[in-house]
């Protein structure tokens, strides 16, 4: 008795003219078996979103508010420097 193959759901890589899985072990999938293809462009915006959410983690509410601190002070983001966009509008 042949067991049918359940529609599965992989990323993976184009490269040498072969479909590489970027995680092998989440398919269940015996060796020679035929499968169709649907490709599907990579949204990588859920991983932006995943490492943006992930910043911040492990650190004491003194050190988000330094960094934010630093990010939001541009008075010295270019070590004192006019910016490029500075220069180009005679700013």
């Amino acid at each position: 008795m042949i067991k049918e193959m359940q529609e599965q759901t992989c990323d993976a890589i184009f490269k040498n003219g072969v479909f590489q899985p970027l995680n092998v072990s989440e398919i269940e999938i015996t060796e020679g078996q035929k499968v169709k293809l649907i490709i599907e462009p990579f949204d990588s915006s859920e991983d932006i979103l995943e490492l943006a959410s992930s910043v911040y983690k492990g650190l004491s509410k003194e050190q988000i508010d330094e960094i934010e601190h630093l990010i939001l002070n541009r008075d010295n983001f270019f070590n004192g420097r006019p910016s490029t966009w500075h220069q180009q509008n005679n700013l």
